[in-house]
């Protein structure tokens, strides 16, 4: 099957990477999405494993559409009944880009039309009670191209089961694990986030490191078709649950502290329910007080934005702070989300790489500040105390 994973913009280089890991095949990024072959197998551990991807989509078709009757031909001219039971519930969704066919109800109406009409034929009935399991349809038009999609993954792959609470505007998920992967961070290197919030980035730091696939704890929309084969799932869940490290074999060194008492204590619920509360030294701390016995290490973070009028002169502040309290960690690498387009000059410090990444709707930038880690044969991580006393 054709295949396409969804993201946010900015991250495709991160989902791509893990799809080719996956084993997938003609793996090709384009803006938004990454598109792929392969087959029910393919979709399971896509939806098990993905960790940057928003959702798993079947590329049921693709085809110009400049009027509606083209529309109606091109969708009905698809094996629908190849996926789609006679009792199958197939609700349609849409969207229209820079189209000539801009009414996106319209667009809904004359899919699910069509689909019906296909149905028909091949069912020989005049009515589908949509009763059965769930099979969300999309039509996306773009330049007069339509795509027609069925969403196999369900609820998006960022809701990992963790995280019933969050503080306010709460990094995604999968945007935290876009900013591990992009950080160059490996699960054998202290970590650090000084405004961890409801704790995401180091609870998808643990995870990494703990080898905990992200669709562990949830199921998808495709386990419930008739279609698939349901012993494909349980090998795949089967072969997951046995990857899983524990605390003792991962030995990670990640350190998350907020100034807020509410923010960290739904932070270590969060960490909890992901099963990674060991893992993670929790601590409430201003980030000005924040330090680590480790001469190097990685910190990544995402801090107060100051989007709001009476919040901008306290996020200058604070990244003038950070300015000068990160020169305290003289060899560790930093990465830092913000949507400040003068972070650096707050910070004192241009970035070694920025990239442009979207937190939801808001247009953000990583920027990057890359220090080389020493990596002895005996000892990975030497300790500052240590360095003493060896002099």
């Amino acid at each position: 099957m054709n295949l396409i994973a969804s993201t946010a913009f900015g991250i495709e280089s991160c989902a791509a990477y893990e799809i080719k890991k996956l084993g997938a095949e003609n793996v090709e990024v384009r803006n938004g999405r990454i598109d792929f072959t392969g087959d029910f197998e393919t979709i399971a551990r896509a939806n098990m494993h993905l960790r940057c991807a928003e959702r798993v989509f079947i590329n049921m078709g693709e085809f110009k559409a400049v009027t509606f009757e083209e529309l109606f031909q091109g969708t009905k001219s698809i094996e629908w009944e190849k996926l789609l039971p006679v009792n199958a519930c197939f609700p349609v969704s849409g969207k229209s880009v820079k189209s000539t066919l801009h009414s996106v109800p319209n667009c809904q109406a004359i899919v699910k039309k069509a689909i019906v009409e296909r149905l028909k034929s091949v069912y020989n009935v005049e009515w589908f009670e949509e009763t059965g399991p769930l099979f969300k349809i999309e039509i996306s038009l773009l330049n007069d191209i339509a795509l027609l999609t069925v969403d196999t993954s369900g609820t998006g792959l960022h809701k990992r089961g963790y995280r019933e609470l969050a503080v306010k505007a709460p990094i995604k998920e999968t945007l935290a694990c876009s900013l591990i992967d992009l950080s160059r961070w490996k699960s054998d290197r202290p970590l650090l986030d000084p405004f961890c919030g409801s704790g995401t980035i180091a609870i998808e730091a643990a995870m990494i490191g703990k080898r905990i696939a992200p669709g562990l704890k949830r199921e998808f929309d495709f386990e419930k078709w008739p279609c698939f084969d349901s012993a494909i799932m349980k090998k795949v869940r089967k072969e997951a649950e046995e990857a899983v490290l524990s605390d003792e074999e991962a030995s990670l060194r990640i350190y998350a502290s907020d100034i807020d008492y509410f923010a960290l204590k739904q932070a270590k619920e969060n960490a909890e329910k992901a099963g990674v509360a060991g893992c993670i030294h929790f601590q409430k701390l201003d980030y000005s007080k924040t330090a680590s016995r480790y001469q190097q290490g990685f910190i990544v973070t995402n801090p107060p934005y100051g989007e709001r009028l009476e919040d901008e002169n306290y996020a200058i502040e604070l990244y003038k702070g950070m300015g000068k309290h990160f020169k305290t960690f003289e060899d560790w690498s930093f990465f830092v989300i913000t949507s400040n387009k003068f972070f650096e000059k707050y910070f004192g410090r241009y970035a070694d790489k920025r990239r442009k990444l979207y937190n939801g709707r808001l247009e953000c930038c990583l920027y990057q500040y890359f220090k080389k880690i020493d990596e002895p044969k005996k000892d990975k991580f030497i300790k500052k105390k240590d360095i003493q006393k060896n002099k």
